[in-house]
């Protein structure tokens, strides 16, 4: 009897091994690899689907929208039974999600959300409460009359547009005036150069709010080079920008969790596949970060 009960639980084993390994695998767009932010998502993700035994296929849609589409179309082309996509454009990314909706694979935005096709479930930082968190710390320092620059994310973007809300809701009531916005596009090269222009436009700066890290370092650089003493204030909390907080050259950041996003992200693609019922919207937390 023992030894047919024995043979039974191998049996039930190796079936549900063999299920397991037949499960199909998930798909992960992200929008740009050339972004710290992206790239921890990214092995949040690895980790987690490791750790999970699930097969993760990344793919890097470049920052467009086109590119993006084909990544989608590929992941479908190769089975995958969940899609996982971290948007490079609001609006732009409905075109794909609706190429998978269209083909009753499941999909699920991380960081960004999506303004057109239907997602499962998006899981994301609250891009406003950043913003606003932002906004009010450098109202608390300055408290006074002062000329504030807002530098953008990709215009189109949740994130840029929910950071930006956040942070000028902050600003109401205050004596502060936001003498320049202007869109740097997430990225720390393009910081750069347009924070220089401001900086040669503008004669009297007290301060600046990047709606990311990259674009905050590259305006810190700008500002560096013109000896200028500017408030620089960044979001996301990459390494690169907690050590320059650290080390007193950014004055703070707000700080994310991409590799959270990443690995919830994984293990919510899992619990779709297991037929479970999982949260449309799933809120990350946030924190500032300062010396």
């Amino acid at each position: 009897m023992k030894r047919i009960l024995a043979i039974a639980a191998a049996f039930i084993a190796i079936t549900a091994m063999s299920a397991f390994s037949a499960q199909k695998p998930v798909g992960l767009v992200v929008s740009t690899l050339n972004n710290p932010f992206f790239v921890t998502l990214k092995d949040g993700a690895e980790s987690k689907a490791k750790e999970l035994g699930v097969q993760l296929i990344v793919l890097d849609s470049q920052n467009d929208p086109a590119k993006e589409i084909a990544n989608v179309e590929d992941l479908l082309s190769r089975g995958v039974a969940v899609i996982l996509i971290n948007p490079t454009d609001s609006d732009a990314v409905g075109n794909a999600i609706r190429i998978a909706n269209r083909a009753k694979v499941p999909v699920i935005t991380l960081d960004r959300g999506a303004n057109a096709g239907t997602v499962v479930s998006h899981i994301a930082s609250d891009n406003v409460a950043g913003g606003k968190m932002a906004g009010e710390y450098i109202v608390q320092r300055l408290g006074k009359q002062s000329n504030v620059v807002e530098l953008e994310g990709i215009p189109g973007t949740s994130a840029a547009r929910n950071r930006g809300k956040g942070f000028n809701e902050a600003l109401k009531g205050s004596q502060i005036t936001v003498i320049a916005r202007q869109t740097a596009d997430f990225d720390r090269t393009k910081g750069l150069n347009v924070m220089e222009n401001i900086l040669q436009a503008q004669p009297v700066i007290d301060a600046v709010f990047a709606h990311n890290d990259e674009m905050a370092l590259g305006a810190l650089r700008a500002i560096q080079a013109s000896g200028r003493k500017i408030m620089v204030v960044g979001f996301d909390a990459t390494d690169d920008a907690v050590k320059a907080v650290k080390d007193g050259a950014l004055s703070a950041t707000v700080a994310q969790q991409p590799a959270f996003i990443g690995a919830k992200g994984v293990e919510t693609a899992k619990a779709v596949l297991d037929g479970k019922k999982v949260p449309v919207g799933i809120p990350v937390g946030l924190k500032l970060i300062t010396k």
